[in-house]
């Protein structure tokens, strides 16, 4: 694995510029956000997907949730209705994971039995700067040990995920809460998972 330290006000670009490389030859990368570290690939990767799905132990049936650069970009991955729009532009960037009708464009690997998909703009420097210069959303699932429990310590994710991934961006110890978890994909919203964001507007 490759590792960098990225300051995470003003991240280094040549560092930057080495995480897109993988992502475009097809590699799998850990890199930090507002709320945990996250593992990642270019969504439109299948084989680097599938080695996510591997990483994470799971048999395909969870769902995972791609970051993109910013609001606008949200709408070319889902359908963005007006009270959807105005809600996201209120919150993001932020700790939140918005759950959307999924557009086409999307891999329907990434879709729910609803057609939808769930979206992050974390705000954290690395990440957007990440997703801005590949030009696509990368997946975001965080890292977790076996137990499933969330890790915090860029070390210790360094240890445990040495031999899985191909490089990882650190940028020290992060809180370690999920992202909440909204879903705007009906009429109603709904607060699927109270994380790190405030969710009182939704209540």
């Amino acid at each position: 694995m490759e590792y960098y330290e990225l300051h995470p006000d003003n991240p280094q670009l040549r560092y930057i510029n080495k995480a897109v490389e993988v992502l475009r030859d097809g590699g799998v990368i850990i890199y930090p956000t507002d709320t945990v570290y996250g593992i990642g690939c270019d969504i439109f990767n299948k084989d680097a997907l599938e080695r996510i799905f591997s990483i994470k132990n799971d048999n395909n049936s969870k769902l995972f949730s791609f970051v993109c650069s910013d609001l606008k970009d949200i709408s070319k991955y889902a359908k963005v209705s007006d009270y959807a729009y105005r809600t996201m532009k209120h919150l993001l960037p932020g700790p939140y994971t918005f759950i959307l009708p999924a557009a086409k464009l999307v891999p329907k690997k990434l879709w729910s039995q609803r057609k939808t998909v769930g979206i992050r703009v974390p705000n954290h420097n690395v990440t957007l700067r990440l997703v801005q210069e590949l030009g696509n959303p990368i997946i975001s699932t965080s890292t977790t040990n076996r137990k499933g429990a969330i890790l915090m310590d860029p070390f210790e994710i360094k240890n445990i995920f040495n031999s899985q991934v191909d490089l990882m961006l650190s940028s020290g110890s992060i809180a370690g809460d999920p992202s909440s978890v909204i879903d705007l994909s009906m009429e109603e919203p709904e607060v699927i998972r109270e994380g790190a964001g405030d969710v009182s507007m939704f209540v």
